[in-house]
């Protein structure tokens, strides 16, 4: 099972997450890069202020989801290297394939 390190705040989304892996979430964009070694998977959901500006600081692989009008946050997190960017329905749609 893969190791997940999330930024997931909304609680209908991260329990969604949590059952797809073995899953840390924390409280702010800022702590994903200090996980990000002991990650397998970084998800984000670019919805949120302050994902897409440390996109760029994390090394490891990233599945960010949005809202399928969120085009330049979904734009700017590919520019940033995430491996996938979905829109939300199909990011928990394929969730255990994307998270397995």
């Amino acid at each position: 099972m893969n190791r997940i390190v999330a930024y997931v705040p909304d609680l209908m989304d991260r329990s969604k997450v949590a059952a797809a892996g073995d899953c840390i979430f924390v409280s702010k964009p800022a702590d994903l890069a200090a996980l990000c070694p002991s990650a397998d998977i970084v998800v984000v959901d670019l919805t949120k202020a302050g994902v897409v500006e440390v996109l760029g600081d994390l090394d490891a692989r990233v599945i960010a989801f949005a809202n399928h009008t969120a085009r330049e946050a979904m734009d700017a997190a590919r520019a940033a290297g995430c491996e996938q960017v979905l829109p939300r329905s199909d990011f928990f749609a394929r969730i255990d394939e994307l998270l397995a």
